[in-house]
C-alpha cells in the first residue's frame, strides 16, 4: 500500500512544479510586456558632458581677439551692429564677445547673457523634436500631417516633405493676414484650425519642388504638441534645453508668453539716427518656424550637444545634415532644419531674419569652425560679416 502511494505523491509533486513554473513564467512574460511598453514612452536623454563650453588660453587666441574686436568695432560704427559674435574651432571657443546697446529707451549695453530670437534658425529645433520623437517610435517621417490631424485639407504632405521645404503648402503669413478675425495672434492649434476653413490653394503637390516654408514648420512643431501631449515650448525646454544645460534660451509666444530676463526686442533705425523698436504681428504668436530665444553661450552649447550624439542618434543626424530630394530626383539644398552648402564651403548652416533681429549659425565643416552671429537692429550684411570673421580666424589662428 506504501508502494501505491509513492507514484501518487511524485504526480502531485510533479503538478505542483508545473504550477509553480507556470506562474513564474506568466511573471516573467508580464515583466517583459512591462518594459516593451515602457519602451513607447518618451525615453531619457543620455547624460551629456558637463562642460560643454571650453575656451581656448587667452595666450593663444590673443591676435586673433585683437583682430575681430577690432572688426566689431567698426561694424558697430559705421554698420549699426548690434549683437553677439562666437566662433569656435575644434570644439573650443575662440572668441566670444559682444557690442552696442540691449534696450535704447533704458540704455543699457548688451552683455553675455542678453537673449536674442533666433528667427528661422528655430527651424533646427523643431527639426530635432519630431528626430527624438521618431527615434522614440513616436513617429514616422512616412507618417502625413492627417495620421494626427485628420481634417488637414493638403492630403499626402509627409513629416519628411515638412522637414526639406518640399510640402508645397501656402504662406500662413498671408492666411493669418487676409483670414484671421481677431484682435489677438492666433496661436499653433487656432492656426491649424484656421487652415482648414481657409479654402487656400497648396502652392503645388508634395515632393514636386522645393519651396521654403515657414508654414511647414510650424505645422511640425504642431505635431510635435499633438504627439507630446505638451506644449512646444515645454517639449524642447524638458527635451533640448535642460539636457543641454541651455539655461538661457526659451520658446516665447507674442501675447501668451510673459517677456522673460534680458529677452530682447527688435529695432530698425529711423531716419539713420533713432531707433525704433518694432511692434509684433499677427504672426508671432507661431511657433516653430521662428521664436526660439537663446543667447550665443547657449549656442554654441546646441552644436555641442548636438554634434556629439548626446541628444540623437548617429543615423538621425545623417538625416538632418543630407540634402532633400524632390520625386523628380532633384536634390535640395536642405536637410531637415538645416542649409547645406557642399560644393565651395562644404558648410551646414542657417540664417534668420525677423523683426530686427538677424541671426546666424555656421559650420564650417573641413575646418571644423563654428561662427554665430546674433544681432537685434536690423543689421542686413550677416553674410559679408560671416566671410570677414572667417578669414580673420583663418589667417591669426591655426590651432
Amino acid at each position: 500500500m506504501y508502494s501505491k502511494k509513492i507514484p501518487q505523491l511524485l504526480f502531485f509533486l510533479f503538478l505542483c512544479f508545473l504550477g509553480v513554473f507556470s506562474f513564474i513564467a506568466n511573471t516573467s512574460s508580464t515583466k517583459d510586456a512591462i518594459v516593451e511598453t515602457e519602451q513607447l514612452l518618451p525615453e531619457k536623454l543620455e547624460e551629456v558632458p558637463v562642460n560643454l563650453v571650453v575656451h581656448y588660453p587667452k595666450k593663444a587666441t590673443k591676435e586673433v581677439r585683437s583682430k575681430l574686436d577690432a572688426l566689431l568695432k567698426r561694424i558697430h560704427k559705421r554698420h549699426d551692429f548690434h549683437g553677439a559674435v562666437l566662433v569656435a574651432k575644434n570644439k573650443k571657443i575662440v572668441y566670444q564677445n559682444q557690442i552696442g546697446t540691449a534696450d535704447f529707451k533704458k540704455k543699457t549695453l548688451l552683455n553675455k547673457e542678453s537673449v536674442f530670437q533666433l528667427a528661422s534658425v528655430s527651424k533646427q529645433f523643431t527639426a530635432a523634436a519630431i528626430m527624438l520623437l521618431q527615434q522614440r517610435n513616436q513617429l514616422k517621417l512616412t507618417d502625413t500631417v492627417n495620421t494626427y490631424f485628420p481634417n488637414f485639407p493638403y492630403k499626402a504632405v509627409t513629416i519628411k516633405t515638412l522637414l526639406n521645404h518640399t510640402g508645397g503648402l501656402p504662406n500662413y503669413f498671408w492666411i493669418a493676414e487676409h483670414k484671421w478675425q481677431q484682435k489677438k495672434a492666433p496661436s499653433n492649434k487656432e492656426m491649424m484650425e484656421l487652415l482648414t476653413t481657409s479654402n487656400v490653394q497648396r502652392f503645388f503637390k508634395p515632393g514636386r519642388n522645393f519651396d521654403y516654408s515657414n508654414t511647414g514648420y510650424f505645422v511640425l512643431a504642431s505635431i510635435v504638441e499633438k504627439i507630446s501631449g505638451t506644449s512646444f515650448s515645454s517639449f524642447l525646454k524638458q527635451n533640448i534645453f535642460e539636457p543641454l544645460q541651455m539655461n538661457h534660451s526659451f520658446v516665447y509666444s507674442f501675447e501668451n508668453d510673459t517677456i522673460r530676463e534680458n529677452q530682447l526686442d527688435g529695432y530698425r533705425l529711423h531716419r539713420g539716427w533713432r531707433h525704433v523698436k518694432i511692434p509684433s504681428t499677427v504672426n508671432d504668436a507661431i511657433v516653430g518656424d521662428k521664436n526660439v530665444y537663446t543667447t550665443a553661450e547657449d549656442l554654441f552649447k546646441w552644436t555641442q550637444g548636438l554634434n556629439s550624439g548626446n541628444l540623437l542618434s548617429k543615423e538621425s543626424l545623417a538625416l538632418m545634415f543630407t540634402k532633400g530630394e524632390t520625386i523628380y530626383g532633384r536634390k535640395v539644398p536642405y536637410g531637415f532644419g538645416f542649409r547645406i552648402d557642399t560644393k565651395e564651403k562644404n558648410s551646414i548652416y542657417h540664417y534668420g531674419k525677423w523683426n530686427g533681429f538677424s541671426t546666424g549659425l555656421t559650420t564650417y565643416l573641413e575646418d571644423d569652425l563654428i561662427i554665430i552671429v546674433l544681432e537685434h537692429t536690423s543689421y542686413n550684411a550677416l553674410k559679408s560679416l560671416n566671410r570677414k570673421i572667417k578669414n580673420i580666424v583663418t589667417k591669426n589662428f591655426d590651432i
